[in-house]
């Protein structure tokens, strides 16, 4: 019997009641045809009713790719527990997904997505759960939140603190999925998936078992269909005895807004005189700071923001290569791309699946990363996961509390206080208009990254901002280099709600990082 079927048969096989794992990064492996199906049949039959929806990564986005907005109806889905969701501009629109969310339509929860994939990959193994320190004095420990995003979801807990051979741990129950729905590119008549053209597997295979072992289904969306014996052994990341049903979507997107980009899959190794140079600004500032601290031969996470920037420095810079970029979804090495492409990587060296790449995350397997903040507490604690005024400007999490956990090295960036208008002149700092939110304060409003575990493992953390830099040491936020141009008590001290202490051997900030010309980055040598 053919395993191939369309969309809306797909969508037939989704019983009520039942648990779906979503594989997908925003566009990048979004099976959104499959998705859209699913609420297409509710919208006509009032069915499947009362899904569970997990998410390592957000399904969909605000530009193109619809996603879990599909399914974001009431009565349609009851639970959702995501690593992170879709985001976007301030003024846009909320997508359904957060309106459902803030209304307390659903049971919402945020939990790192390493530990989405944990989760699912135990229950492919038939084992209890996972037990882990990730996330400890954290959003994501049930003494603080447990995870709940909303009301409907705080009195129905994820998660457990508790005791284990005499330490702290966070056990997550594992999680069975009914139904599995991932993307590949093509598959062939016996439903064996290749990714050619995709620019990360993410968790295909974790979530094909964690179905297929406990009796549910798995639905693969691909763009094409082959002969059965066509796609090489080593070709295929998914063979066809986990999959039931194929369905084929000609026009599906390589990742939002893009057809396809050969060098996102590694098809074509790009040329580095193709990566344009980030304009010069306040942003391109900051991320030059990042960059000076950085080793030749060191492996770095980035994340998105500011810091997604600090690669294009290296290459304007010369000195591309001289560390290796490993970004969760997956890929190892290359130029880590931005915007919509963001989580993809052109001319990468390896895929590696994001199970995989989390579990090195989550050791400190890498030398450092670079992150954002929204927030900074008194205690060095960063909150990236939690707007209230604004929920849907954030993701959530993702997977910055697993990167975090065990980091050697973190380097947070972002603009000292919000709303401040700023510009360089005469390679000085100016500040034209001084801003009204401060987002060093004395306690943030969701803890994503715990400064007290950060001392209590003796991480190095550094905070880059447009006016200084700030270090972590012994507990206190300590200001190291100032940026030429301003005044350290009315710029900087006045300007933080929370108290700073200063260095005795305060320095002015690299002057070179405030001229429009290539700054001479140098990278000092890593201890390998």
């Amino acid at each position: 019997m053919s395993k191939l079927k369309t969309a809306e048969f797909a969508a037939q096989v989704i019983p009520d009641n039942a648990t779906i794992a979503v594989n997908s990064s925003s566009g990048l492996c979004c099976p959104d045809a499959v998705l859209a199906a699913i609420g297409e049949r509710f919208a006509k039959e009032g069915a499947p009713r009362n899904l569970t929806s997990i998410h390592p990564i957000a399904a969909g986005d605000f530009f193109g790719t619809k996603g879990v907005d599909h399914i974001a109806r009431p009565g349609l889905l009851s639970r959702i527990i995501g690593g992170s969701y879709p985001s976007g501009p301030s003024n846009a629109e909320p997508p359904l997904i957060w309106k459902m969310i803030t209304a307390n339509q659903v049971e919402a929860y945020n939990i790192p997505s390493g530990i989405v994939f944990d989760i699912l990959r135990e229950a492919a193994g038939k084992r209890p759960g996972v037990l882990t320190k990730v996330g400890l004095d954290t959003f994501v420990d049930p003494d603080r939140e447990g995870g709940a995003m909303n009301a409907a979801a705080a009195g129905k807990p994820v998660v457990k603190h508790m005791q284990f051979e005499g330490q702290d741990w966070l056990y997550f129950p594992a999680i069975i999925p009914d139904v599995a729905i991932i993307r590949a590119t093509t598959a062939d008549e016996k439903g064996n998936l290749s990714f050619e053209q995709e620019g990360a597997y993410l968790g295909a295979m974790e979530m094909a078992l964690a179905a297929h072992n406990n009796g549910g289904k798995v639905i693969a969306q691909v763009k094409r269909v082959a002969a059965a014996g066509s796609i090489r052994p080593h070709d295929v990341h998914v063979p066809g005895i986990l999959v039931d049903i194929v369905v084929e979507a000609p026009d599906q997107l390589q990742t939002t807004a893009t057809e396809y980009d050969p060098a996102i899959s590694g098809e074509v190794t790009r040329a580095m005189s193709s990566f344009r140079n980030a304009e010069f600004n306040i942003g391109k500032i900051i991320a030059r700071r990042v960059a000076q601290e950085l080793k030749s031969g060191w492996a770095v996470n980035i994340g998105f923001g500011i810091s997604a920037n600090v690669p294009r420095i290296l290459v304007e810079e010369g000195l591309h290569g001289e560390v290796t970029w490993v970004i969760e979804q997956g890929a190892v090495g290359g130029v880590p791309l931005l915007d919509f492409k963001f989580g993809c990587s052109a001319n990468a060296e390896a895929f590696v699946p994001s199970p995989h790449q989390f579990c090195y995350f989550q050791a400190g397997g890498f030398d450092a990363s670079l992150l954002s903040f929204l927030e900074v507490g008194r205690d060095g604690s960063v909150n990236v996961s939690r707007l209230p005024s604004i929920p849907h400007r954030t993701a959530g999490a993702g997977g910055f509390v697993d990167i975090t956990a065990r980091a050697r090295k973190i380097v947070f960036s972002g603009n000292f206080n919000a709303g401040a208008r700023m510009s360089v002149v005469d390679g000085k700092m100016q500040i034209d208009r001084e801003g009204k939110t401060a987002k060093f304060v004395e306690e943030v409003n969701q803890v994503s990254f715990s400064g007290k575990r950060a001392m209590e493992q003796n991480q190095d953390v550094t905070y880059v901002t447009e006016r200084c830099v700030i270090r972590l040491i012994d507990g206190q936020l300590v200001v190291t280099e100032l940026a030429p141009g301003l005044d350290l008590q009315r710029d900087v001290l006045d300007q933080a709600a929370a108290t700073l202490a200063v260095s005795p051997d305060l320095k002015t900030m690299d002057a070179a990082l405030f001229s429009p010309e290539p700054f001479g980055l140098h990278l000092g040598s890593s201890d390998v």
